[in-house]
């Protein structure tokens, strides 16, 4: 599917920075034993973006939205900013790279995976980086929390918006073409019923996967 013209790209990214803004603030919940990491689910329509409009589009919403959420929610000042659009882009941009280059269920599958790899890394190295300015700990302390802190809060928030947004996608994709704001590809195949299925069915163990261990981090099972 193509966005068809500069209107509806325009229009699409104001309506994708909307929900991912209310998504995040109805959204947030604290998943870690540290109070500024708190899940929120916006990079799943972030990344949705990116699969619509392409990478470039995806992090201009990106930033649009982080820069609002410091203006208006945040309490991290510009430091919360830089880490939201690391995070966000690293996720969200990755994904739809691949995905422009591989417009398939797989190619999705796969962005979404790099994906939070990318976002992993990304979070581990500038936590590293930027957590000791912030926290105001000893850099050897903040080293001491990337494994056990910052890698499981990652590796959960990434799975979680990759497995939300695998399976909402294609819901979202045939409402925008109902509502004439983007048109199919030319010449483009639909995937077997038995591999969407079979994805959905894996993004849907990956969510109940990452919900449990929320629940296991938090003391509750």
């Amino acid at each position: 599917m193509t966005v068809k013209n500069k209107t509806h790209q325009l229009t699409l990214m104001a309506m994708f920075a909307a929900l991912a803004y209310i998504l995040m603030v109805v959204g947030r919940l604290p998943i870690s034993t540290v109070s500024f990491l708190k899940y929120d689910p916006k990079d799943v329509i972030l990344v949705i973006s990116g699969f619509v409009l392409g990478p470039m589009p995806a992090l201009l919403v990106t930033v649009v939205v982080s820069l609002i959420e410091m203006l208006t929610v945040s309490s991290t000042g510009i430091i919360g900013l830089i880490m939201n659009v690391l995070s966000s882009a690293g996720f969200a941009c990755t994904a739809a790279v691949v995905y422009k280059k591989r417009h398939s269920l797989k190619g999705a599958a796969l962005g979404l995976v790099l994906g939070v790899v990318a976002m992993v890394v990304l979070m581990l190295l500038w936590n590293y980086f930027i957590t000791p300015y912030y926290m105001g700990y000893p850099r050897e302390a903040v080293a001491a929390m990337l494994v056990p802190v910052f890698l499981p809060f990652n590796l959960i928030k990434g799975a979680l918006n990759a497995a939300i947004a695998m399976l909402i996608y294609k819901p979202i994709s045939r409402a925008l073409r109902r509502a004439g704001l983007m048109e199919s590809t030319a010449g483009g195949q639909a995937p077997e019923k038995k591999n969407v299925v079979g994805a959905m069915l894996v993004a849907a163990l990956v969510l109940v996967s990452c919900i449990f261990a929320v629940l296991i981090m938090k003391g509750i099972l």
